[in-house]
């Protein structure tokens, strides 16, 4: 699979999981919404409840910038199957300017965004590599 192929399957997913690491090495996965502008993936965490305010994602991330994003699509029929892995590296922001930017961005892919607020900060994931697999070419 291409990289241009990648990026679309990936832009096309509806979940993606973000992996970040720890201080001492232990990797956290937690599902993700996003939305992709070229090399670069946007999430933000939203007003549904959470255990903490305080998030494992944003600290990883503030201790390693480094992290991976993967999607997938699972059918029956294993001829369907692919999977899109972005590799990078992620930064946090809060400028009010650009929580609401990332909250449009979400809100052009998932119409919760029009009645559920995000709050700062937001990820901003820059892909340096795209890689996938497919079981058959797209098409």
């Amino acid at each position: 699979m291409t990289g241009d192929e990648a990026r679309r399957r990936f832009a096309g997913a509806r979940v993606a999981v973000l992996g970040t690491v720890d201080a001492s090495g232990t990797p956290h996965l937690v599902p993700i919404t996003f939305a992709v502008e070229g090399d670069t993936v946007w999430s933000a965490v939203d007003e549904k409840p959470k255990r903490s305010p305080s998030l494992r994602r944003h600290a990883n991330l503030r201790t390693n910038a480094a992290a991976r994003l993967l999607v997938q699509h699972w059918d029956e029929d294993w001829a369907a199957l692919w999977w899109v892995r972005a590799d990078g590296t992620a930064i946090l922001h809060d400028a009010v300017e650009t929580v609401e930017r990332v909250r449009e961005l979400l809100r052009e892919k998932y119409n919760q965004y029009s009645r559920v607020r995000i709050s700062a900060p937001v990820i901003e994931f820059e892909v340096s590599s795209w890689h996938g697999w497919a079981a058959a070419p797209s098409s």
